[in-house]
Protein backbone atom coordinates (compact mmCIF):
# COMPACT_ATOMS: atom_id res chain seq x y z
CA UNK A 1 0.00 0.00 0.00
CA UNK A 2 2.90 2.39 0.72
CA UNK A 3 3.96 2.24 -2.93
CA UNK A 4 0.42 3.06 -4.08
CA UNK A 5 0.16 5.98 -1.65
CA UNK A 6 3.51 7.31 -2.88
CA UNK A 7 2.47 6.99 -6.54
CA UNK A 8 -0.88 8.59 -5.82
CA UNK A 9 0.78 11.49 -3.98
CA UNK A 10 2.74 12.46 -7.10
CA UNK A 11 -0.40 13.28 -9.11
CA UNK A 12 -2.25 15.61 -6.72
CA UNK A 13 1.02 16.99 -5.37
CA UNK A 14 2.10 17.99 -8.88
CA UNK A 15 -1.33 19.33 -9.88
CA UNK A 16 -1.63 21.35 -6.67
CA UNK A 17 1.80 22.98 -6.78
CA UNK A 18 1.40 23.86 -10.47
CA UNK A 19 -2.04 25.35 -9.72
CA UNK A 20 -0.60 27.30 -6.78
CA UNK A 21 2.19 28.68 -8.95
CA UNK A 22 -0.22 29.65 -11.74
CA UNK A 23 -2.63 31.28 -9.30
CA UNK A 24 0.18 33.22 -7.60
CA UNK A 25 1.55 34.42 -10.92
CA UNK A 26 -1.82 35.36 -12.44
CA UNK A 27 -3.12 37.16 -9.34
CA UNK A 28 0.04 38.84 -8.02
CA UNK A 29 2.77 38.16 -10.61
CA UNK A 30 4.56 36.09 -7.97
CA UNK A 31 7.02 33.67 -9.63
CA UNK A 32 7.08 29.95 -8.74
CA UNK A 33 10.40 30.36 -6.90
CA UNK A 34 8.72 32.64 -4.37
CA UNK A 35 5.83 30.18 -3.94
CA UNK A 36 8.31 27.44 -3.01
CA UNK A 37 10.25 29.77 -0.72
CA UNK A 38 6.97 30.79 0.93
CA UNK A 39 6.26 27.13 1.72
CA UNK A 40 9.77 26.71 3.15
CA UNK A 41 9.32 29.89 5.19
CA UNK A 42 6.88 27.96 7.34
CA UNK A 43 9.92 26.42 9.02
CA UNK A 44 12.72 28.82 8.14
CA UNK A 45 10.90 32.13 8.50
CA UNK A 46 11.91 35.18 6.47
CA UNK A 47 15.38 33.77 5.83
CA UNK A 48 13.80 31.34 3.35
CA UNK A 49 13.27 34.22 0.93
CA UNK A 50 17.02 34.81 0.69
CA UNK A 51 17.66 31.15 -0.13
CA UNK A 52 18.23 29.69 -3.54
CA UNK A 53 17.52 26.32 -5.15
CA UNK A 54 18.10 24.37 -1.95
CA UNK A 55 15.40 26.24 -0.05
CA UNK A 56 13.04 25.90 -3.03
CA UNK A 57 13.65 22.14 -3.01
CA UNK A 58 12.85 22.06 0.70
CA UNK A 59 9.62 23.99 0.04
CA UNK A 60 8.69 21.47 -2.64
CA UNK A 61 9.51 18.62 -0.25
CA UNK A 62 7.30 20.15 2.47
CA UNK A 63 4.48 20.54 -0.05
CA UNK A 64 4.67 16.89 -1.12
CA UNK A 65 4.99 15.75 2.50
CA UNK A 66 1.68 17.43 3.33
CA UNK A 67 -0.02 15.90 0.27
CA UNK A 68 1.49 12.51 1.17
CA UNK A 69 0.05 12.77 4.69
CA UNK A 70 -3.42 13.62 3.34
CA UNK A 71 -3.23 10.74 0.86
CA UNK A 72 -2.01 8.25 3.46
CA UNK A 73 -4.70 9.17 5.97
CA UNK A 74 -7.43 8.79 3.36
CA UNK A 75 -6.06 5.45 2.13
CA UNK A 76 -5.93 4.17 5.70
CA UNK A 77 -9.45 5.37 6.56
CA UNK A 78 -11.12 4.24 3.32
CA UNK A 79 -11.53 0.53 4.20
CA UNK A 80 -12.57 1.30 7.78
CA UNK A 81 -15.25 3.93 7.11
CA UNK A 82 -17.90 2.38 4.86
CA UNK A 83 -19.58 5.70 4.06
CA UNK A 84 -16.45 6.60 2.07
CA UNK A 85 -17.36 3.89 -0.46
CA UNK A 86 -20.44 5.73 -1.75
CA UNK A 87 -19.37 8.98 -3.40
CA UNK A 88 -16.12 10.02 -5.04
CA UNK A 89 -17.35 13.63 -5.12
CA UNK A 90 -18.23 13.68 -1.43
CA UNK A 91 -14.84 12.13 -0.64
CA UNK A 92 -13.13 14.77 -2.79
CA UNK A 93 -14.96 17.47 -0.87
CA UNK A 94 -14.04 15.92 2.50
CA UNK A 95 -10.37 15.59 1.51
CA UNK A 96 -10.29 19.20 0.26
CA UNK A 97 -12.04 20.51 3.36
CA UNK A 98 -9.71 18.56 5.64
CA UNK A 99 -6.57 19.67 3.76
CA UNK A 100 -7.71 23.30 3.76
CA UNK A 101 -8.64 23.22 7.45
CA UNK A 102 -5.42 21.52 8.55
CA UNK A 103 -3.34 23.95 6.48
CA UNK A 104 -5.11 27.16 7.51
CA UNK A 105 -5.98 26.31 11.10
CA UNK A 106 -3.04 24.14 12.23
CA UNK A 107 0.01 24.26 9.94
CA UNK A 108 0.08 28.00 9.24
CA UNK A 109 -0.62 29.08 12.86
CA UNK A 110 2.14 26.75 14.12
CA UNK A 111 4.59 27.89 11.46
CA UNK A 112 6.66 31.00 10.89
CA UNK A 113 4.19 32.13 8.20
CA UNK A 114 2.12 35.18 9.04
CA UNK A 115 -1.52 34.32 8.26
CA UNK A 116 -3.17 36.41 5.54
CA UNK A 117 -6.30 38.41 6.20
CA UNK A 118 -9.29 36.21 5.32
CA UNK A 119 -10.35 36.77 1.71
CA UNK A 120 -13.43 34.75 0.72
CA UNK A 121 -12.64 34.76 -3.02
CA UNK A 122 -9.08 33.57 -2.39
CA UNK A 123 -10.25 30.84 0.01
CA UNK A 124 -12.94 29.59 -2.40
CA UNK A 125 -10.32 29.34 -5.14
CA UNK A 126 -7.94 27.51 -2.78
CA UNK A 127 -10.67 25.08 -1.70
CA UNK A 128 -11.71 24.50 -5.33
CA UNK A 129 -8.12 23.75 -6.33
CA UNK A 130 -7.86 21.30 -3.43
CA UNK A 131 -11.14 19.66 -4.46
CA UNK A 132 -10.17 19.24 -8.13
CA UNK A 133 -6.45 18.64 -7.89
CA UNK A 134 -6.04 16.85 -4.56
CA UNK A 135 -9.38 15.47 -3.40
CA UNK A 136 -10.55 14.04 -6.70
CA UNK A 137 -7.33 12.20 -7.67
CA UNK A 138 -6.85 10.81 -4.14
CA UNK A 139 -10.47 9.71 -3.90
CA UNK A 140 -10.39 8.03 -7.32
CA UNK A 141 -7.06 6.32 -6.62
CA UNK A 142 -8.22 4.93 -3.26
CA UNK A 143 -11.46 3.65 -4.76
CA UNK A 144 -9.58 1.91 -7.58
CA UNK A 145 -6.95 0.50 -5.23
CA UNK A 146 -9.51 -1.09 -2.92
CA UNK A 147 -11.74 -2.29 -5.79
CA UNK A 148 -8.70 -4.01 -7.30
CA UNK A 149 -8.01 -5.63 -3.90
CA UNK A 150 -11.58 -6.99 -3.79
CA UNK A 151 -11.27 -8.26 -7.37
CA UNK A 152 -8.00 -10.05 -6.52
CA UNK A 153 -9.75 -11.91 -3.70
CA UNK A 154 -12.77 -12.86 -5.85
Amino acid sequence: MFKQILKTTLVPGSFDIVAACIQAYVTTETPPAIVLKYIASGVFGKSAFTGSYGIMAIGLFFHFAIVFACTAVFFLLYPKLKFLHHSVLLNSFLIALTAWTVTTQIIIPLSEIKPDIFDMKKEVIAASVLFLFVGLPVSLAAKKYYQDKVNEIS
